[in-house]
């Protein structure tokens, strides 16, 4: 079946094809209204040595990176993503799903700190809410441990948060699959009724001399109409029966004909006539017939 016999038959079934489509648009219109435009931002945290161990550069902690600094990054990530984090949070009026990772292909121990949710103000207001409360849990964890102010380590922000930028990935992956699951839908549909409505070829008859399994032996008559349908039924009945006796008396009627009429052909020529007198005598020629 090629490309324009599949047009041709969605042209005849467009009273299938027709209700599918508009149930697949109904469909994917319930998808954009229960799957929401998502908004996301984002901000960039870096943690930097303490003043007393950059005393040796002048100051400026940005000369004194240490990897003991990586590891304490991770460490507070992972201490922002629990539930206890989630939970205190809330309760600070931040909504939406939050995320603390360090930063992707980092030479230093920056952290991404992502906020996710379907309201662009209310996102962009807990992004700051959590940038803040990082802080604040670093300074507690280094307080549990009796650090002294001069020897914490410090953050500063190196990107704000960003204006929440909509996430439609994610939505559109749903239309799409909406969309193509109630198209192939539809056309099943309408080849499903194509096929139905379709008419079947005439069954051939079976061959004279072979009856059906489970038959009688009689000739089945074929439907048809018209004279090829007459013709059909003709060619398979079978001559009645004194027609046939009829035909047996001709031929054997012809085959008993057949050696007199040799007979009487060669009986004159086997015996000619004798014109002349026997006188009471036996003709030597009847002898030798003998």
């Amino acid at each position: 079946m090629d490309l324009a016999e599949i047009f041709r038959v969605m042209r005849r079934r467009w009273y299938v094809l027709l209700p599918g489509l508009l149930l697949t648009a109904a469909l994917m219109a319930a998808v954009a209204l229960l799957v929401p435009v998502t908004y996301q931002s984002q901000s960039t945290v870096v943690l930097l040595n303490s003043q007393k161990a950059t005393v040796a550069y002048d100051g400026n902690p940005f000369l004194s990176t240490q990897t003991s600094l990586t590891g304490m990054a991770d460490g507070l990530a992972r201490n922002l993503n629990s539930d206890g984090s989630v939970r205190e949070l809330k309760s600070r009026g931040a909504t939406g799903t939050f995320e603390a990772k360090l930063a992707d292909n980092a030479q230093g121990p920056l952290m991404w700190l992502t906020v996710t949710g379907t309201d662009e103000k209310a996102v962009l207001a807990s992004a700051k809410v959590l940038t803040g409360y990082a802080e604040e849990r670093l300074k507690d964890f280094q307080k549990q441990q009796a650090v002294t102010p001069k020897a914490m380590i410090r953050m500063t922000t190196v990107v704000a948060p960003q204006t929440p930028v909509a996430q439609t990935k994610t939505r559109l992956q749903y239309l799409v699959m909406a969309g193509g699951l109630g198209l192939v839908l539809s056309l099943v549909a309408v080849f499903y009724v194509e096929a139905r409505r379709r008419p079947r070829p005439p069954r051939r008859p079976d061959p004279a001399g072979e009856p059906a399994e489970g038959g009688t032996g009689e000739p089945e008559s074929v439907p048809g109409t018209g004279e090829e349908g007459a013709d059909r039924t003709i060619a398979l009945r079978r001559p009645p029966e004194w027609s046939r006796a009829a035909g047996r008396r001709a031929r054997a009627d012809k085959t008993q004909a057949e050696p007199e009429a040799g007979r009487v052909a060669v009986t004159p020529a086997a015996e000619p006539l004798d014109e002349e007198p026997t006188h009471g005598q036996r003709s030597h020629t009847g002898q030798r017939d003998r």
